[in-house]
């Protein structure tokens, strides 16, 4: 299915008496959200941390941060945002001295970083920024889309043993891999904090049991979108037993044991209830025998881009027409941007770390930056009356990473203004072409010739003496 073939997202605001926001840089914003105080708080009684060193966990956070942020990202980009960034003034320091632009102390100083308090700062930076969701035409709660992805990891041994390689019958890979699932709001594109779990080895984790962890950690009730992957009951029992409603796709042979062996004809919108398989329960001690979920089976038949009929089979507790259900599930494709996004802007296709402790940070604080970005993103948005999903988040990115030095430079209010209005007029001209989205055959690239192997000189025996001829007589 061609998820351009629906209508662009058309967004209703909780309400519509409320001023547009303002729009804010990402250290701003940071500072609004995660205050310095805060984080002193999360720290008490943590000794692994020091707090009376120069680098406080508030400006270790910020630094990690905007490595996220920036195109390099690298360690001394951090230390150069220290020297001559806004967070220079939370450097505690004695007067008149001024803070090295090595980086070893950074870099002991994320490795103390705790993991729960950088999990807290990403949960504060999404709760605030999705504090007012906005929803669907027609749809009462937040929308989240449900996919997978995974991240590739250095080799080390500690990687290698908490995140194993993957493996088949030449041998193992070279590198770790993580494999991670994300929640994405539909309308705004802010993500959730991730869960992950490693991918190969003798305990991989499922995308089903990480999904199953994001619902628990959603307090408000909401709608999961996923594919034929997360179509499975556990899925559907699980979002049940937490006030959310689904909306999954299915495949073929789970629908035929949902309507009694054989598939429903184009058009059917019947009651289903759903009970555990066999294997549901082998897989899943803990669903109870008794446990059941009533929803909706739809059957649609819709036409891609390239012509051809596809049967799409759904199952829904949303109590909306079939057309309304259809339109929602062609708003999957988002999910497809988001994971593009999050991976290549804020570089999370390979974390350069050496333990896992410091993966796990990594990932949480690079979903975190991703935030800042769409909460500028959306703000901007607001102003100009456009839905959020209609910029380009490359190129928000670049704007707010170009706009940082003079933001952190103004001094007066008539200055800040100036420059908000420069950004709001780049973000008006950072659209994304509306083109729909080309549609190609899935393919596999041919596998390579292998190298020819290696020759290796090898010594040559002397050349024996010729025998003189005889002498004949």
């Amino acid at each position: 299915m061609d998820g351009s073939q629906f209508n662009r997202i058309q967004t209703q605001a909780p309400s519509d008496n409320q001023p547009p926001p303002e729009l804010t840089g990402a250290f701003e914003k940071f500072c609004q959200i995660v205050p310095a105080e805060r984080i002193e708080q999360l720290l008490e009684g943590r000794s692994a941390f020091s707090q009376d060193g120069p680098l406080s966990a508030f400006v270790v956070l910020w630094l990690m941060l905007f490595q996220r942020l920036h195109p390099k990202g690298t360690l001394a980009v951090a230390m150069r945002e220290l020297l001559f960034g806004p967070i220079r003034s939370f450097v505690r320091l004695p007067e008149g001295e001024s803070p090295s632009a090595n980086t070893s102390a950074y870099s002991q100083a994320r490795t103390r970083l705790p993991l729960a308090v950088a999990e807290k700062v990403n949960d504060m930076i999404f709760e605030a920024l999705h504090a007012q969701p906005r929803t669907l035409p027609g749809l009462q709660w937040p929308m989240f889309l449900l996919d997978g992805s995974s991240i590739l990891l250095q080799h080390t041994k500690e990687l290698v043993r908490t995140y194993p390689p993957a493996e088949n019958q030449h041998g193992s890979s070279h590198w770790p891999v993580m494999r991670v699932v994300v929640a994405h709001d539909v309308v705004s594109g802010l993500a959730v904090r991730p869960c992950w779990g490693p991918m190969y080895g003798p305990h991989p984790v499922s995308e089903q049991d990480l999904a199953k962890l994001v619902m628990r950690g959603m307090t408000q009730c909401a709608v999961f979108l996923g594919d034929r992957n997360f179509g499975v009951f556990s899925m559907a029992y699980e979002a049940q037993k937490n006030k959310h409603h689904v909306l999954f796709r299915l495949t073929d042979s789970r629908v035929k044991k949902l309507y009694g062996g054989a598939l429903p004809n184009n058009g059917t919108d019947c009651a289903v209830h759903w009970t555990p398989s066999r294997d549901d329960l082998d897989t899943n001690p803990e669903i109870p025998a008794t446990a059941f979920v009533d929803g909706r089976l739809l059957v649609c038949k819709v036409q891609g881009k390239d012509g051809h009929w596809m049967t799409l089979y759904l199952f829904t507790t949303l109590d909306l027409s079939a057309e309304k259900i259809l339109e929602l599930y062609g708003y999957r494709w988002n999910i497809e941007t988001d994971l593009r996004s999050l991976k290549r802007e804020v570089r999370l296709h390979m974390l350069e770390v050496k333990s896992a402790a410091m993966a796990a940070k990594e990932l949480v604080l690079g979903v975190a930056a991703y935030n800042l970005t769409r909460g500028t993103m959306n703000e901007a948005a607001t102003a100009l009356q456009l839905d959020p999903r209609e910029l380009s988040f490359s190129q928000a990115q670049d704007t707010i990473n170009a706009a940082l030095p003079a933001l952190a430079n103004a001094t007066t209010d008539e200055e800040r203004k100036v420059i908000i209005q420069q950004m709001i007029r780049v973000f008006a001209q950072s659209k994304l072409p509306r083109r729909a989205r080309r549609s190609f055959p899935r393919e596999i690239w041919p596998r390579p010739c292998s190298f020819p192997k290696r020759k290796v000189a090898t010594k040559t025996k002397a050349a024996k003496p010729k025998k003189a001829p005889r002498k004949t007589a």
